[in-house]
């Protein structure tokens, strides 16, 4: 009898756990509520499975209208203060449709004991009047410590309404017009899954942040939009910047003064200015520049590769620690590049921004230039061990070569173009 009821029980207790079975399967099948399911091209356009969302604050329940006619900045405002003023999690969603706003400001401290996720699932719009973006940035986030930002929507800057105001290649003091998606004094950020186009200034700037990471982004601008950078990273630590596709009409990505420990892997850029470390020295007392890694990544028809530049008669910092590695050029026209003159001439009084420990390795592809490896460095602080491996590229106009002034270089393995000659 014993052993009969015992039976029963294990069995009764093997279809508990096989219904469970279903009903969770069933469930993942759905994708759940919530904006959790996948989105088109398994681009995940809603929340990520593993984030719990929380509490819903919708922006059309604060007076946001879609259409993209009426303005939608105080309906974006309050449903941001309600979500950060939630002592749990929260979450911002901005649904499917077009809205129309002005300057944002997504300013914290917030209560909620875990990130609160900004679902941007629809377009927003930028407010076409200049003179209603007094600050740095259109939309921007402050002071909040975790902050996500997905759901593949589109943040649409409108900056062909503006370029005409850009004055920076006339006025070296120009002011820049504003970023799409300011973080300033922002911990622990991600950014995934949005599109980020036509941008007034630059698309992204990330200043004063730490552990931001960007992933799965999408940043469009015509080659000939002056000043919109991709992503631009300053006086910030602990950036990660992967899997992310770039065309604009400047740098791609731009790392600035008092970076350290930033990564960028698996972007691909083009049309644009490349990569850049810099332009450095422009300010007085710059913040050195330290740790930056560019691995696994792609340049198509961009006017440089690979570029550290500073400008002229700066005051002393330094750039030290950078690697890039395994970069596909093509048809790049300065794939490797060094410019300590940047913004001046070779007669101006030399940079002070000292260049050290440098290394390329496994950089390939072609070029449209015949000096397809040029390091212009500061005579008055030279550039030092600078480290070439595996360099192989060819020029699609015939003769390749190397240029180097004032640098310590040490080469590895093949060389194509060949070492400059000492």
């Amino acid at each position: 009898m014993a052993c009969s009821m015992g039976r029963r029980a294990s069995s009764i207790g093997l279809l508990i756990v096989l219904c469970l079975a279903l009903v969770s399967c069933g469930a993942n099948a759905r994708g759940g509520r919530g904006g959790r399911g996948r989105g088109r091209g398994g681009r995940g356009r809603g929340v990520p499975p593993n984030v719990v969302t929380g509490k819903e604050f919708n922006v059309l329940q604060f007076g946001a209208v879609p259409g993209g006619r009426e303005d939608s900045t105080e309906g974006f405002m309050h449903a941001w203060i309600a979500a950060c003023s939630f002592p749990s999690a929260a979450r911002v969603v901005i649904p499917p449709g077009v809205f129309k706003v002005a300057e944002i400001i997504f300013s914290g401290p917030c209560k909620s004991p875990t990130p609160i996720v900004v679902q941007v699932m629809g377009t927003v719009r930028a407010d076409s009047d200049l003179s209603n973006y007094p600050d740095k940035g259109w939309i921007t986030v402050t002071r909040v410590n975790g902050i996500m930002i997905l759901g593949g929507g589109t943040l649409d800057a409108q900056g062909a309404n503006m370029w005409k105001y850009n004055d920076c290649k006339r006025n070296s003091d120009c002011v820049h017009l504003p970023a799409t998606l300011y973080l300033v004094n922002v911990q622990n950020a991600r950014i995934q899954w949005v599109h980020l186009v036509n941008s007034m200034g630059f698309h992204m700037h990330v200043s004063e942040c730490q552990d931001v990471r960007v992933n799965h982004v999408d940043i469009t601008a015509p080659a000939e939009s002056p000043n919109t950078d991709g992503i631009h990273v300053s006086r910030s630590q602990l950036v990660k910047i992967g899997t992310t596709n770039i065309a604009t009409g400047d740098d791609c990505i731009s790392v600035g003064q008092g970076a350290m420990n930033v990564t960028v892997k698996k972007v691909t850029c083009g049309p644009g200015h490349g990569f850049s470390v810099g332009s450095l020295g422009k300010l007085p007392n710059e913040l050195d520049v330290r740790g930056v890694i560019v691995r696994n990544c792609t340049l198509t028809g961009t006017t440089n590769g690979v570029r550290i530049k500073t400008f002229p008669a700066s005051d002393p910092s330094r750039a030290s620690g950078i690697v890039f590695g395994n970069i596909v050029m093509n048809n790049v026209v300065n794939p490797v590049i060094i410019d300590q003159y940047y913004g001046g001439r070779p007669t101006d009084k030399p940079s002070r921004v000292k260049i050290s420990d440098v290394t390329y390795q496994d950089i390939r592809g072609t070029t449209t230039s015949p000096v397809a490896v040029n390091l212009m460095c500061s005579k008055l602080v030279p550039c030092q061990n600078l480290k070439l491996i595996n360099i192989k590229l060819r020029s699609i106009a015939g003769m390749i070569s190397s240029a180097c002034t004032n640098a310590q270089v040490g080469y590895t393995g093949i060389q194509n173009p060949p070492p400059c000659k000492r």
